[in-house]
């Protein structure tokens, strides 16, 4: 069998041509990736080796950070990708960021505000669970959401979703423009598996913390969210922050291509551990010097 690389992985996942995507050309089920299933695990363990170098090397380098931005359905994964996926980096290079419902505080900004005082530091990766594209998302297919912001009457026209593409795309480039590669991740899940996720949280008493009743409400507006992801996903896939549609019916494989992404990421960086300058090397060969040179206690006899 022939390995699949990082960068292989990437960019069969990837949304290069926005315009044409189509959300039911990607299997949630996605069955050429079965195949994988026999050397996953060792690929994952591999994976998260890379990857703890790379974020090392990004952290001491000090000169990007990297955002990665989960969205998905309720049951599609995002936290066990996330837990998993990250498992083997630094804690303190990597912060996770879960937007819930807005309060009152930040409807009272524009939309871009509470996301933006999170992001990531240099040398540091930043997760959002859940982002600004929220948005263009659950506030388009629950337009009363929309009337809570308080924008003035004048700027809630039919085209206020094409606006807010264009502003995240601006918003984007400009970060990249800051030195912030920003990956972008669609776990797709099937309303067949998500069926059977629910019915596993109910079943699972440890798992019912994750269940709200809600989430099943929101199973009827199924057709309308994939709709509006489809619409995002074409008009926000830029060369500079694209989307990544990953098949999430298998937790296994959607780990494994969300691994691999972010791997292939952090080596477009090619990030490298700081040099020290000719005066710094001879300061520290004087200070290795010393130390060598200090006497060593003398040893107790035994009596």
């Amino acid at each position: 069998m022939i390995v699949p690389t990082p960068a292989d992985l990437a960019a069969r996942y990837r949304v290069s041509n926005g315009s044409r995507f189509r959300l039911k050309d990607v299997d949630p089920g996605d069955p050429w990736g079965r195949r994988l299933k026999p050397i996953a695990g060792e690929m994952l363990k591999q994976g998260a080796k890379r990857m703890a170098d790379l974020q090392e090397r990004l952290y001491a380098q000090n000169r990007w950070s990297v955002l990665l931005i989960f969205q998905a359905l309720d049951a599609a994964g995002k936290d066990s990708t996330i837990k998993h996926v990250m498992s083997g980096v630094n804690p303190q290079g990597c912060e996770v960021h879960a937007f819930k419902a807005p309060n009152a505080e930040e409807l009272d900004h524009d939309f871009l505000w509470r996301t933006t005082v999170q992001l990531p530091r240099r040398g540091h990766i930043g997760i959002f669970n859940r982002s600004y594209y929220e948005e263009t998302l659950v506030v388009r297919v629950h337009q009363n959401i929309l009337a809570k912001q308080q924008l003035p009457d004048g700027l809630v026209t039919k085209n206020i979703w094409r606006e807010r593409f264009e502003d995240i795309n601006a918003f984007e480039r400009y970060l990249t423009r800051q030195g912030v590669l920003i990956r972008k991740f669609f776990l797709h899940v099937s309303k067949e598996e998500q069926r059977q996720r629910f019915l596993e949280r109910l079943a699972t008493p440890e798992k019912h913390w994750k269940f709200q009743p809600s989430d099943v409400g929101e199973r009827a507006h199924f057709a309308s969210y994939m709709s509006a992801y489809e619409d995002m996903i074409r008009h926000t896939s830029t060369e500079w922050a694209p989307w990544f549609v990953i098949p999430a019916d298998r937790k296994w494989f959607s780990r494994l291509v969300t691994s691999a992404v972010i791997i292939d990421g952090l080596q477009s960086l090619d990030p490298r551990f700081p040099e020290i300058d000719s005066k710094t090397r001879a300061e520290f060969r004087r200070v290795k010097t010393a130390l060598e040179a200090e006497r060593k206690p003398p040893k107790l006899k035994k009596k």
